[in-house]
């Protein structure tokens, strides 16, 4: 073989090779991005649309007042013996002994001290003890006249109070009154609490929230909402796990829920959590919450 020809022949031998390799590349990759395009639909946390409870809330705030309270000042020197008073009396018990008198309770309740003062008339100390009925806790609020319409008698409430603001104590609206103040322009109105364990104190300063217009309203978890500028979206699963971008009008919101006005049916499925997991026309694994 003449040495051209030979050249000539492991040249072509070198670039086949060549497009062998390219192409066997080139299918290799092929293969395995055909293989591993395909991945599988995300898990994401489904929900049913569901009939909740939903009412408008007014805020205030309000001194605790006792059912009934009494006060007694006695002197000092008209104590048979030191002064020790009970936690809590019944109605006739003996609240103290006195020289000329006994003071008997004239209704039950909490025993206590309002302070030791003198006597401005005979210079003489004396003790301010105080009965109170706590087993009923009453408060007076203002309310803004702009609700004075909603604002009925037996209106549930739920009040707290600094001293253990994990509590929620629920009451109602006790009473309203027939005019609104001129000067405040504001509405009276008084809320009664059951306080049977006592844990109102009268005199703290009441956190209360009044509840009206109470409805059942179509509800989703305030995790599947997506505001876009004015308007507000959920991703609903419909066929075949796919998942369609459903505009709706919303109202109040409770306790994680967002009430829903319309745009969805009661039993739709839409997506709880992970929004940004979804693809708007793609595919999900439903995960029920």
């Amino acid at each position: 073989m003449k040495r051209s020809t030979k050249l000539i022949t492991i040249i072509a031998i070198f670039f086949l090779i060549i497009a062998v390799v390219v192409i066997a590349r080139t299918m290799i990759g092929a293969h395995f991005q055909k293989k591993f395009s395909k991945r599988p639909p995300p898990g994401i946390i489904v929900t049913e649309v569901q009939n909740s409870n939903f009412s408008e809330e007014i805020e205030s705030f309000g001194t605790a007042i006792s059912k009934k309270t009494m006060s007694y000042r006695i002197k000092k020197n008209e104590l048979i013996s030191e002064l020790e008073l009970k936690e809590y009396v019944k109605k006739g018990q003996t609240i103290v002994k006195l020289k000329e008198r006994v003071i008997t309770a004239p209704f039950g309740g909490m025993l206590g001290y309002r302070g030791l003062t003198e006597d401005t008339l005979d210079s003489e100390n004396s003790i301010i003890i105080t009965l109170d009925d706590n087993s009923i806790i009453y408060s007076d609020l203002k309310i803004p006249e702009i609700f004075a319409n909603n604002l009925k008698k037996n209106l549930p409430i739920e009040a707290k109070f600094s001293g253990n603001k994990e509590k929620i104590y629920l009451g109602k609206v006790d009473g309203v009154s027939s005019r609104i103040n001129a000067e405040t322009r504001s509405l009276l109105i008084r809320i009664k609490i059951d306080n049977e364990k006592f844990e109102l104190i009268p005199g703290s300063l009441l956190e209360v929230t009044i509840k009206f217009n109470q409805r059942d309203s179509l509800s989703v978890p305030d995790t599947s909402i997506m505001l876009e500028g004015n308007k507000v979206y959920v991703y609903k699963v419909i066929e075949n796990n796919n998942i369609e971008k459903k505009e709706v009008r919303i109202g109040v919101r409770n306790e994680g829920l967002v009430e829903v006005l319309s745009g969805l049916d009661e039993g739709d499925t839409i997506v709880a959590a992970g929004l940004k997991k979804v693809n708007p026309k793609g595919k999900i694994k439903p995960i029920s919450k």
